[in-house]
């Protein structure tokens, strides 16, 4: 019913910068809480940034001052602009949203796929 697409990961110096995008399609009425999660080999998966519908942010203490989340709601997308790459920053990016289906009071939490984002020299 609901796809989340990610987009952007890649292979980056450290000190480089990269920017995420994930677009939410489908059976959507609503999108409340839209977040970037990372998880690296041998590590559980863990929140990096989060943003809700007004604009509220919320950052892991690893990224803050460095990344930056972002949504424009019209397209149902969500952005992490991420600077100041460093090695421990290497991980599989994953996108989630909670989505309210069209049609229905229920709220579902999606994820992406996942785009992996690799610093090194």
């Amino acid at each position: 019913q609901v796809q989340l697409v990610e987009s952007g990961g890649g292979l980056v110096q450290p000190g480089g910068s990269l920017r995420l995008s994930c677009a939410a399609s489908g059976s959507i009425f609503s999108i409340a809480t839209m977040g970037w999660y990372r998880q690296a080999p041998g590590k559980q998966r863990e929140l990096v940034a989060a943003i809700t519908t007004s604009g509220s942010t919320n950052y892991a203490d690893s990224v803050k001052g460095r990344f930056t989340i972002s949504r424009d709601n019209a397209k149902n997308t969500v952005y992490l602009q991420m600077n100041s790459l460093k090695p421990e920053d290497t991980a599989v990016y994953y996108c989630a949203a909670s989505v309210t289906i069209r049609y229905s009071s229920s709220t579902w939490d999606y994820w992406g796929q996942g785009t992996q984002v690799t610093v090194s020299s």
